[in-house]
């Protein structure tokens, strides 16, 4: 039986919050303070239009595609394909995104399966995913497909990974049974995989009738082979243009947890039920962009504001130290200055540990 040891997770703790104030003994200090206080508030209140959030219970196929396209800036490159994301502590930050982020808003991202994580954590109306590179896109398009047209987590692993689905999985099974029954499976033949690719591409393109090029389908078809390839084993570095990134792979990912009941999206039946309701109601929305550049991430946030609603939290992994490394992360900081946000709008981020940000104070200075 495979064994998957050495993966700690750190705890989380959370900002330490000061229970008392000082009291003035003068009316004098008393004016200093109400009026700091008053800059305070104007810093920290919500960049939000007051209006009655109207974001769609769901998109049509056409409002989807529309959104996606017309938001996305040009492709982009990056070192790696980033697959899969090497993030195993993930975990240890859900207790403090549960702690602060106000279900029912939207949920930004960028990469590829963590985000599945944080969604189901913060339950949000939308998600945009918005990464430089299409190939991004090309994988949460596989995987819209691959939520719809499976009807449990063992059905969806099977598929992901071309290996048929055995009988001794079920509901109750836990993430860990999952990854250690999928891992010592043989992976099916290539008609089996043609055949799930096939499966894929109809459902997007005759169920949807998304315009995909055929550069798309070709892209489409790059990720998923690099599953059926590497099945649960894949790695960041498994793809032809990885680089570093560790060797944790994707069942590890899927297993991780802290012990106190936070884990993957595959924990349970229920995060992937919410999930594949999610995906089927086109509310998931990948988007080409850079984080500093000029179109993607303000459309983003013209959208939410249109619609009376917030950022209510954006998972940035560690692309900040690309952004601080070529200069440009004020345009970054810019761009989420123009976001609607609220006090417990929350950056999560993998950048030197896992750790959680509040977005309208430190993007205040950035408009």
């Amino acid at each position: 039986m495979k064994t998957y040891a050495g993966r700690p997770v750190s705890e989380y703790k959370g900002p330490i919050m000061n229970s008392g104030t000082a009291l003035l003994g003068s009316r004098a200090l008393m004016k200093v303070a109400v009026a700091a206080l008053a800059v305070m508030v104007w810093a920290l209140a919500p960049r939000v239009v007051a209006a009655r959030q109207s974001l769609p219970d769901k998109l049509t196929d056409q409002e989807f595609w529309r959104l996606s396209e017309q938001f996305s800036e040009p492709n982009g490159s990056f070192r790696s394909d980033n697959l899969v994301s090497n993030e195993l502590a993930f975990p240890s930050i859900i207790p403090g995104i549960l702690a602060r982020v106000k279900p029912g808003g939207v949920y930004m991202g960028v990469g590829p399966e963590q985000n599945f994580h944080y969604i189901t954590v913060t339950r949000p109306k939308m998600a945009f995913i918005t990464d430089v590179r299409r190939g991004n896109l090309h994988l949460h398009l596989m995987y819209k497909a691959l939520f719809e047209l499976s009807a449990d987590r063992a059905e969806f692993v099977s598929r992901l990974l071309t290996k048929k689905r055995p009988a001794n999985l079920g509901a109750q099974s836990t993430a860990t049974e999952l990854m250690n029954v999928y891992w010592d499976l043989p992976t099916s033949d290539e008609a089996a995989y043609k055949a799930n690719l096939q499966a894929i591409d109809d459902q997007l393109v005759k169920k949807h009738g998304l315009a995909l090029s055929k550069d798309d389908l070709d892209g489409i078809e790059y990720v998923f082979h690099a599953f059926y390839w590497y099945g649960p084993a894949i790695t960041y570095n498994s793809s032809a243009n990885g680089t570093s990134g560790g060797r944790t792979t994707w069942a590890d990912l899927m297993m991780s947890n802290d012990g106190r009941g936070n884990g993957s999206f595959l924990a349970t039946e229920e995060s992937f039920a919410f999930l594949k309701d999610f995906e089927t109601r086109n509310l998931l929305v990948p988007v080409v962009g850079n984080f500093a550049g000029p179109k993607a991430l303000r459309a983003v946030g013209q959208y939410v504001r249109d619609h009376g609603a917030i950022v209510a939290a954006y998972y940035l992994s560690n692309v900040e130290q690309y952004l601080t490394q070529d200069g440009i992360w004020s345009n970054f900081c810019a761009n989420v200055a123009t976001f609607p946000l609220d006090v417990s709008s929350t950056f999560i981020r993998g950048w030197n540990g896992m750790s959680l940000g509040a977005m309208a104070s430190e993007t205040a200075g950035c408009r």
